[in-house]
């Protein structure tokens, strides 16, 4: 019997999401990067501070700070702080703030202090009456931008410095943190081939304690992260067979960059079983290039949605899902676009052999481009080297002191809350010892 797009599309969405978790029992062993740590050669500066909403003094959170004329970048976290390490010979340049919605603040880095750097953002409100381009509908936009993937996006291979992290909270305290610099050998966006990752540098903090006698681990770890370019891999998400299980509307239309653009919001149709997305898609006014997605798994039915994430479990254990948020964003150079951060948000209740009080878990992996390079020489790597997609990151790292494990290496700035769970979960581990 013939399979219709839907079922193929789901099936695909089931065999990449199930990579994301893996519960086990609490067996866990002392793993470590077998990677070689280069020593710095490069000289840089280091500047620190919070990007916040002019009027409302409000933090801006993943906003995104680059260098111009350079393929260095960050993004804030989660409080609205940034660290950005900037080489001393791009001293001269400036830096390029932008954030959905708001209009970008363009900077000369000279004029920025060490430490304690305040940008405020001013929001950006604006009709799109001066775009002229023909579109019947939000179905035929989003059909566009599919169509035009092979001429918006990188055409060439690249190379890619991505910085990873990984936590895992039970309710409100972190229980376990793994972060990690990874490299990436990109596809072009015409090629099907998949994306290679190898991973540099990796560290862990894990509070072994606070997870009671079932252990969650995050099967896939960067992979997960590198697979919501979902324009590389769009029959994951929205292939334009899948598009249509959806209905798309118009949203108003806002800026990025200093772009505007248009905002289309989608949902299942109303007879669709499956576990679908429900989001917006922002998609450039000029280019129809995809900027950022944002959406989230509908999870009506638990139990279809439960088998999306479940790769192993014991047998008295119940997992329900209770969240699944999704976040996408692409950057442009040069009239071309590609991958430069994602964050999957995911909330899962487990009730293990019908305890009194279930344990509830929260889990965040996000992925951010901090570098890259054309790949002009086509360089790969030997099987050996790679990080397989069914790896666990927090199996391949061990330590959390090393004070200059990240070198010149952008990352995103550590949050507070974050900070001092390591802190803790050092010292329950020094105590356990």
């Amino acid at each position: 019997m013939k399979q219709t797009p839907l079922k193929i599309a789901s099936k695909k969405i089931v065999s990449t999401l199930s990579l994301l978790f893996l519960f086990t029992f609490l067996i866990q062993t002392n793993g470590f990067s077998a990677t070689t740590i280069k020593k710095d050669t490069v000289e840089f500066k280091q500047y620190q501070g919070v990007v916040i909403d002019s009027k409302t003094k409000k933090e801006l959170v993943y906003a995104t700070i680059t260098v111009s004329g350079t393929n260095i970048s960050t993004i804030t976290n989660s409080q609205g702080d940034f660290s950005i390490k900037i080489p001393t010979v791009y001293l001269t340049n400036k830096i390029i703030v932008s954030y959905l919605g708001y209009t970008s603040q363009v900077i000369d880095i000279q004029n920025l202090a060490e430490n304690n750097n305040i940008i405020k953002l001013e929001t950006y409100i604006e009709e799109l009456s001066e775009v002229k381009i023909e579109v019947k509908d939000a179905k035929s936009l989003v059909l566009e931008m599919l169509k035009r993937r092979s001429q918006n996006y990188f055409s060439e291979q690249t190379t890619m410095t991505g910085f990873y992290r990984e936590t895992i909270k039970k309710r409100r305290s972190y229980v376990s943190l793994s972060e990690a610099v990874v490299e990436i050998y990109k596809q072009s966006y015409s090629n099907s081939k998949n994306d290679i990752l190898k991973l540099y540098k990796a560290r862990k903090s894990t509070d072994y304690n606070k997870l009671d006698t079932i252990t969650l681990k995050l099967q896939g770890g960067p992979f997960s992260a590198l697979y919501m370019d979902i324009i590389k891999n769009p029959n994951l998400f929205f292939s334009e067979e899948g598009t249509d299980s959806y209905d798309f509307h118009f949203d108003a239309a806002t800026k990025i960059d200093n772009k505007p653009v248009y905002v289309v919001s989608f949902a299942p149709k109303p007879h669709i079983e499956d576990p679908l997305y429900i989001g917006k898609l922002y998609i450039e006014a000029k280019s129809l290039a995809l900027k950022s997605a944002t959406f989230q798994l509908d999870l009506k039915d638990i139990e279809k949605a439960a088998r999306l994430f479940v790769v192993k479990k014991p047998n008295r254990a119940d997992v329900i899902p209770i969240e699944a948020n999704y976040h996408v964003d692409y950057r442009e150079k040069n009239g071309e676009w590609f991958y430069g951060y994602s964050r999957i948000e995911l909330g899962f209740k487990i009730d293990y052999d019908k305890r009194l009080f279930n344990s509830v878990y929260y889990l965040t992996m996000e992925m951010a481009i901090t570098d890259w390079e054309k790949n002009e020489e086509n360089m790969s790597l030997k099987y050996k080297d790679r990080f397989k997609s069914n790896a666990i990151l927090s199996d391949e790292a061990s330590g959390f002191s090393d004070p200059e494990f990240w070198g010149e290496y952008n990352v995103i700035e550590p949050e507070k809350p974050i900070e001092s769970a390591i802190k803790k979960i050092q010292k329950q581990l020094k105590k356990s010892n």
